[in-house]
C-alpha cells in the first residue's frame, strides 16, 4: 500500500483499489447498536431530566492518529469541513481537538455558517457566516493532546441542517488528529479564506481534521423543537456500519443519521440529538495493532482506541449524553489472523466482559445503555466468517438478547439477516462485501431502533 502523501489523503474509495483493499475495509467494520424489541429495566438509572436551557450535542465524532506513512500537512491553508446537525438551536459552539499532536496547534481564525444546500461542495449561506472565538480571541493555540471548546455564537441552526467549519492553520500543521473515514467531502484552499461564500478548492478530503463536537443551545429561547427530552443526546458507540461504510458519500445516510431522522419526525423526540462515535476499524477490547511487515501498518492507526480505551471521551464527556447504543464486536471477532495477530484472538466470553464493563461505566455516569446485536457476516469476502467465528457471534448476540443486563435491545442482526440464510446479510442490505450494510441496510438499521427507548 503507497504511503499517504500531502496530495491526498487515503480513503475507503483508495484503499478498494490497493492490494490489502479487503484487510483495509475488514477494519471498516462496524456493530449495530439497537434492535426491535427493547425493554427498560425498572431498576436501571433513571436519565436526569435536563434543564430548561441546555447544551446538547449535535454532531460528533471520534478522532484517532495517523500511521508513520501520512504525511498529511497544512500550511497557510484553509480547511473547509461540513457536519451534518442532527438536532437544532439557537447557539452553537465547536470543540476542536489536538489530541494526537506532538505541537501546539495555532488555529489562525475559525468561522461556522450554515451550508448553501442549493450549491454543491461547501459554500456557506449568505448572512449566517459567524466567527468562532475563544475566550474571546479570534485565534487560539491548542497545547498538544488538548482540546478547546469555542465560545457559544448566536446562529438559528434547523435541526437535519449542514454546518460549515473553516479553519485557518498559519503554521506548518501536520494532520496528526483526524477522523479518516467521513463519507463526507472537505475541502482545503490556500490562504485564509474563512469568511468567503465560496473558496477555490485546492484538494478533497474525504476526512475530518481537528474536530470533535459541535453542540447547539436547546430550549425556550433557542428555537429548537418542543420535546419532552429536549437537551439529551443519543451516543451511538461503534464500529464501520456506525461510522457509516459502504453507504453513499455525501448523503448523510450512516444508520445514526437516519435515526435522527426517525428522532426529528417525532413530537416526543424532536428534540433528542445523535451523536456519531462510530470508527472505522475500531474494536471493543483492543488497539490497533498490526503485524509487523503486514500492509495494514499503513492504516490501521485510523481503527482508533478500544471502545473501553476511548469510553469516557466519546460518550461520557458528550454535551447532553443521556443514551448509549452500542454496537461492537465484529472487529474483535474477524480482525485476528486477518489485519492484527492470532495472539489477539478472543473468545464470547471476552467480548460479554467488555460489553459488561461499558454497561457498569455508562450506569456509574447515569446513562441509559442499550446493546445491539452483532450482524451476519458469513461468506464475507473480508476474512472474518468461520464456524468458530459465528459460534461467536451467535453466543454474544443471545447474551445480549436474553441477559437483561442491557437497559433495552436493538436486534439489527434480525433485521438484516437473510431470513433463508440467516448467518448471512439480506441481499437487499449487502453493500457488497458481506459484511458492511448498504443504503438501505442503513436504514433498515434506523427503523429496527424502537423510538420509546428515548421517550
Amino acid at each position: 500500500m503507497r504511503p499517504i502523501t500531502t496530495g491526498r489523503p487515503l480513503g475507503p474509495a483508495a484503499l478498494r483499489h490497493t492490494p490489502a483493499a479487503l484487510l483495509a475495509l475488514a477494519g471498516l467494520l462496524v456493530l449495530g447498536l439497537l434492535a426491535p424489541r427493547a425493554e427498560a429495566v425498572p431498576t436501571r438509572p433513571t436519565p436526569t431530566p435536563p434543564a430548561a436551557t441546555a447544551w446538547t450535542g449535535t454532531w460528533a465524532t471520534a478522532p484517532t492518529t495517523v500511521p508513520a506513512g501520512d504525511t498529511t500537512v497544512f500550511e497557510d491553508q484553509t480547511i473547509r469541513q461540513v457536519v451534518h446537525a442532527s438536532v437544532g438551536g439557537g447557539a452553537v459552539r465547536v470543540r476542536l481537538t489536538n489530541e494526537f499532536g506532538t505541537t501546539p496547534l495555532v488555529i489562525g481564525e475559525a468561522r461556522i455558517a450554515l451550508r448553501d444546500t442549493r450549491a454543491a461542495g461547501a459554500r456557506t449561506l449568505r448572512d449566517t457566516d459567524r466567527p468562532l472565538t475563544f475566550g474571546g480571541r479570534p485565534s487560539t493555540t491548542i497545547p498538544a493532546g488538548a482540546p478547546a471548546l469555542s465560545d457559544p455564537v448566536t446562529l438559528r441552526v434547523p435541526a437535519g441542517a449542514d454546518l460549515v467549519i473553516s479553519l485557518y492553520l498559519p503554521h506548518h500543521t501536520p494532520g496528526s488528529t483526524t477522523h479518516a473515514f467521513a463519507f463526507q467531502h472537505n475541502y482545503v484552499a490556500d490562504g485564509n479564506v474563512t469568511a468567503r461564500q465560496d473558496i477555490e478548492a485546492t484538494r478533497t478530503l474525504d476526512r475530518w481534521y481537528f474536530l470533535s463536537t459541535v453542540s447547539v443551545r436547546t430550549g425556550p429561547d433557542a428555537a429548537a423543537a418542543p420535546a419532552p427530552d429536549r437537551g439529551a443526546a443519543v451516543i451511538a458507540l461503534g464500529d464501520s456500519i456506525t461510522d457509516g461504510g459502504n453507504t453513499t458519500v455525501n448523503a448523510n445516510h450512516r444508520w445514526p443519521d437516519l435515526l435522527a431522522e426517525r428522532l426529528r419526525g417525532s413530537p416526543r423526540t424532536a428534540g433528542i440529538g445523535v451523536l456519531n462515535q462510530g470508527i472505522s476499524g475500531n474494536r471493543l477490547l483492543h488497539d490497533p495493532n498490526p503485524p509487523a511487515g503486514h500492509p495494514a501498518e499503513a492504516y490501521a492507526a485510523y481503527f482508533g482506541h478500544s471502545a473501553l480505551r476511548r469510553f469516557d471521551r466519546d460518550v461520557a464527556a458528550q454535551p447532553g449524553a443521556r443514551y448509549v447504543v452500542v454496537l461492537l464486536g465484529v472487529n474483535d471477532l474477524g480482525h485476528p489472523g486477518t489485519v492484527a495477530p492470532e495472539s489477539e484472538r478472543v473468545t464470547a466470553e471476552e467480548i460479554i466482559a467488555g460489553h459488561r464493563q461499558l454497561i457498569a461505566r455508562a450506569h456509574e455516569r447515569g446513562l441509559r445503555v442499550y446493546g445491539g446485536t452483532i450482524l451476519p457476516f458469513a461468506g464475507d469476502s473480508l476474512g472474518f466468517s468461520s464456524p468458530q467465528n459465528e459460534a461467536a457471534r451467535q453466543q454474544v448476540n443471545t447474551w445480549i438478547r436474553t441477559s437483561g443486563e442491557y437497559d433495552g435491545v436493538i436486534d439489527f442482526d434480525a433485521a438484516l439477516r437473510d431470513p433463508g440464510q440467516p448467518d448471512r446479510l439480506d441481499p437487499r442490505y449487502d453493500s457488497g462485501d458481506g459484511l458492511h450494510p448498504n443504503d438501505a441496510g442503513a436504514r433498515a438499521m434506523a427503523q429496527a431502533v424502537p423510538l420509546t427507548l428515548f421517550q
